[in-house]
């Protein structure tokens, strides 16, 4: 991740909660950055939409290259839209890919639709609202078809309570085809207690969890983000040397007995006693 930089000439608007939301260059090769309030939400490259910058977003693609077979257009739902990183390269990679797209802010959405647009022809839906509220509406069809759902929520650096819970994700889990796979990103920093309540809230929703991440965030020695790929169906352990080769580096995936080590002894969040993700320090998007 990278630090926000200073550009009073960029795009920007400004969201219900006061922050600032901009569109501003990327120092790293080439693209455009969303950043709100100082927080990088996301990575674009219009020329080229299958270069994911972020190594957690690169994660994520690594896992959605195994789905189905290459190039077959997936059925996806994403909750939470940044610049739609995601849905571009899906549409990029799965051409012909159905899509929902929920954001909850409008004006960001108009930001990033007036400043970096889809392609053109892509089957991206983008829906307004809060993601667990708009998962109650989706059309009747979709549920129980999804390849792919992403949760990927924040407001400003940190996701919602509201929607870290067991509530939460057996609604997002509804959707998902026999053999669909749901992708969290989970940020955490030093001891994991907020990653590890993560995992075993998923855990108690869909039987079979992976975690991919750095090595040193999944031994939470640093701030960083866990993908946690979830489903109720096996995840095929071929999987797994090609998402290790796929980088970043370097690069972890945890499975079986070291992921229900990873969560033992945490407790499910609930809609009872949930907390949002903890608070970066500033210093995490230093360049």
């Amino acid at each position: 991740m990278a630090r926000g930089r200073s550009d009073e000439a960029a795009p920007s608007a400004r969201l219900s909660d006061g922050t600032l939301a901009r569109v501003i260059p990327s120092a790293f090769g080439g693209g455009f950055e969303l950043d709100v309030d100082g927080t990088p939400q996301s990575h674009v490259d219009l020329d080229d939409p299958t270069h994911l910058h972020f190594e957690y977003v690169a994660r994520m693609g690594a896992v959605i290259d195994r789905l189905r077979m290459p190039g077959q257009p997936l059925t996806a739902i994403h909750l939470g839209a940044g610049a739609l990183t995601i849905p571009r390269y899906v549409e990029a990679t799965r051409p012909g890919s159905r899509q929902q797209v929920v954001e909850l802010e409008p004006a960001l959405w108009d930001l990033v639709r007036e400043n970096l647009p889809l392609p053109r022809g892509a089957s991206i839906r983008v829906r307004i609202g809060d993601a667990r509220e708009v998962l109650g509406r989706l059309p009747a069809g979709l549920v129980g078809s999804a390849d792919l759902v992403v949760s990927d929520v924040y407001s400003g650096a940190q996701t919602p309570a509201h929607l870290t819970t067991v509530e939460f994700f057996t609604a997002a889990a509804r959707f998902l085809a026999p053999d669909g796979v749901l992708l969290v990103n989970v940020a955490d920093g030093a001891g994991l207690a907020f990653a590890r309540r993560q995992v075993a809230t998923v855990q108690s929703v869909l039987e079979h969890v992976i975690v991919l991440a750095e090595v040193q965030t999944l031994k939470g020695r640093r701030f960083g983000n866990l993908v946690i790929a979830a489903s109720p169906a096996p995840l095929p352990t071929e999987w797994l040397p090609r998402l290790l080769a796929a980088g970043p580096h370097p690069a972890k995936v945890a499975e079986g007995r070291e992921v229900d080590d990873f969560a033992r002894g945490a407790r499910v969040a609930t809609d009872a006693d949930a907390t949002p993700s903890p608070r970066p320090a500033a210093s995490v998007f230093d360049l």
